[in-house]
C-alpha cells in the first residue's frame, strides 16, 4: 500500500478591476510550458492567507488584500506518480508593479481577462474550471 501523502499546493487568483495575473511556467517539475497563477507549496504552520501573501510577493512582488478562499482542487497526475490538493485564494490586487523575480520558473507575467484565460493551462486550473469557476 503507498503511503504517501499529497503535497498542498496554493494557487492565487488576483484580480484587479476585470483581469487576472497569470505567468508562463518554465522550468518546473510540472507544468513546464502551460499557464498558471501565482503560487507553490504551503510550508508548514502556515496559514492559507499568508502562503498566498507570500508566493504572491516572492514571484511577483505585488501586494495583495481581501484575501479569501476560493476552491480547492484533487489534481492526480497518474504518469508523474504526484499527487497535490490545491488551494485556490482569490484577492485583491493592492499595491507594486508586476516584475517576473522568478526567471527561471516562469517566462513573464500578465494581466488578462477571465474569459480570455490562454492555453495549455496548468492542470489543477483545469481542474479548477471543471467546477464552472469563476471569481467575479
Amino acid at each position: 500500500m503507498n503511503k504517501k501523502s499529497p503535497t498542498v499546493g496554493i494557487g492565487v487568483i488576483i484580480l484587479k478591476g476585470k483581469r487576472v495575473l497569470i505567468g508562463k511556467r518554465k522550468k518546473v517539475k510540472l507544468g513546464k510550458n502551460t499557464w498558471g497563477f501565482p503560487g507553490g507549496h504551503l510550508e508548514h504552520k502556515e496559514s492559507f492567507e499568508d502562503a498566498a501573501r507570500r508566493e504572491v510577493f516572492e514571484e511577483t512582488g505585488i501586494k495583495i488584500r481581501n484575501i479569501k478562499f476560493a476552491s480547492a482542487t484533487n489534481d492526480l497526475y497518474r504518469k508523474e506518480d504526484k499527487h497535490y490538493i490545491t488551494i485556490y485564494m482569490t484577492c485583491d490586487y493592492l499595491s507594486g508593479k508586476v516584475e517576473n523575480k522568478e526567471k527561471e520558473k516562469c517566462a513573464g507575467w500578465k494581466w488578462i481577462l477571465w474569459e480570455d484565460l490562454p492555453t495549455p493551462l496548468f492542470f489543477p486550473i483545469q481542474n479548477l474550471l471543471k467546477q464552472n469557476f469563476n471569481p467575479f
